[in-house]
């Protein structure tokens, strides 16, 4: 059993031929979080009894003939999305001790499935950076170099997934949040059309933008989770019903289009990062695909644009943490004084610079110069994305311009990080399903750093994106994806 490259699908076939229990992988992945995530920090809880307990009831399960695809299956969960009776802290003092009173949708079909939960995973503090730095608990580190991020907000689960102490995870994407941090891992990482997962029972930051997704080694592990946790859900009002789906269709003799943005690819990019994006698609085209390059011309807005609307759902979001109602709680003489002091004890410096810009941006005089405007333009990029999957399958990005930076290198500089999520967040923006799939590699301090491939489909199209994305698989070479340095 090696916990590095083994895969739902493999673990699958071992569990129900009874080459091993699911007592025993659970235990192995057990083993190696004590080994490893003292140098990592990707969880900041452990559920070691309650997860042995899960293995044995799926091992019940297994005897009697009766496994589900996700049956003994050991993942790690965001620590914003809840389990009932258990911590989720969305990565904040402001929740240290809160325990959820009820699962999230996504988790009760899990539980469904009789997957095993390992523990609760580190994040940026209410999903929000680029890097988990920002998390209350102190940052994660990447496993392929321990001195760099492991990406944001989910790096607690993409390294986790990374270095072999989960087989596979769940994360949350508000701006690329899932793709990023698996870029940065070498792993894989899908965030699916905007109401296909019910967000039902997950910590809001930014209502509008985020996403439960997927977070494992192949395209097939992100496939086998999006199936079991996706479909509608009348507790969620953004939720969307199964008529909202569309795929390649029948795929005979036909030749598949991916378009190409290139005016848009030369944002600070750096060149080894486009050598190793151009290779891929190169694969693809060798293979039989055809690239073509298309315009987009409202991205260019797009960081702008994500930058006020996310502040601005963020602070009406995080209204809700006032030290009354739940959570941490200061006392002081009066309750305005309650509000100030909980808020300045239990939020951290990048949550406080987004509300303060959300409340500004929303505030009356300046709602129409900046709020209206931005929602405007997210029209435009939406109805770029529209008119351009009338002439392509899929778009082709990089997940990010530069690979996993040093811990420290840009935390004094909020806009060098947020320049970080140039590609992904036109995504969120548009509400279309994209997946981040490993690429290569590029070399820095003589170290070997994974490099992401972006795939983007048409609203509903999550199906096209697991179809090609297995040909971006079989491009290769991929050296890193197994191979972390812990």
């Amino acid at each position: 059993m090696n916990v590095f490259r083994l895969t739902i699908s493999d673990a699958r076939r071992a569990l129900d031929a009874k080459e091993y229990s699911a007592l025993d992988l659970t235990n192995a992945y057990l083993d190696s979080i004590v080994k490893k995530d003292g140098a990592i920090h990707a969880y900041l809880e452990v559920w070691k009894n309650e997860a042995r307990e899960e293995a044995k009831a799926a091992d019940v399960l297994i005897a009697r003939g009766e496994s589900k695809p996700l049956t003994g299956i050991p993942l790690a969960v965001k620590d914003l999305i809840l389990i009932e009776g258990r911590i989720a802290s969305a990565g904040s003092k402001i929740l240290e001790k809160y325990r959820a009173s009820y699962d999230a949708t996504a988790i009760k079909k899990l539980k469904a499935q009789n997957a095993v939960f390992l523990g609760r995973t580190n994040m940026d503090e209410f999903a929000l950076g680029s890097s988990t730095e920002n998390s209350a608990y102190g940052p994660t580190k990447n496993p392929h170099d321990t001195s760099r991020v492991p990406g944001g907000t989910s790096g607690g689960s993409a390294a986790a997934v990374s270095a072999g102490m989960a087989l596979a995870a769940l994360g949350s994407d508000t701006g690329g949040s899932i793709r990023q941090p698996s870029a940065f891992c070498g792993v894989v990482g899908l965030k699916p059309t905007y109401g296909s997962v019910s967000r039902f029972g997950l910590i809001a930051a930014a209502s509008s933008l985020d996403q439960i997704g997927a977070i494992g080694k192949t395209v097939a592990d992100a496939r086998s989770i999006f199936e079991c946790i996706r479909g509608y859900d009348e507790k969620d009002s953004t939720s969307l019903p199964a008529s909202t789906r569309s795929d390649l269709g029948d795929s005979k003799g036909r030749t598949f289009r991916i378009g190409v943005p290139r005016a848009f690819l030369g944002e600070g990019t750096e060149p080894d990062m486009l050598k190793e994006f151009e290779r891929t698609l190169a694969a693809l085209g060798e293979a039989g695909y055809s690239i073509v390059d298309i315009e987009l011309p409202s991205l260019k807005y797009a960081l702008a644009v994500y930058y006020i609307i996310n502040p601005a759902e963020v602070s009406t979001n995080l209204a809700r943490f006032d030290g009354i109602r739940y959570g941490l709680s200061v006392s002081a003489d009066d309750i305005q004084s309650v509000y100030a002091k909980t808020r300045e004890s239990g939020f951290g410096p990048e949550t406080r610079r987004r509300i303060l810009v959300g409340t500004f941006v929303l505030s009356a005089g300046y709602a129409d110069a900046y709020y209206r405007k931005a929602r405007a333009v997210r029209e435009l990029i939406r109805n770029d994305f529209a008119k351009a999957f009338g002439s392509v399958d899929v778009i082709a990005t990089p997940i990010s311009p530069v690979p996993a930076f040093k811990i420290g290198e840009k935390s004094s500089d909020p806009l060098a990080m947020y320049a970080a999520d140039i590609f992904t967040v036109p995504v969120n923006l548009a509400g279309v399903p994209a997946i981040s799939i490993p690429s290569g590699a590029v070399e820095r301090d003589g170290k070997k750093l994974p490099v992401g491939f972006q795939l983007i489909a048409q609203h509903g199209g999550d199906e096209t994106l697991f179809s090609i994305g297995e040909d971006v698989e079989k491009a290769g070479p991929i050296p890193t994806r197994h191979n972390p340095t812990v």
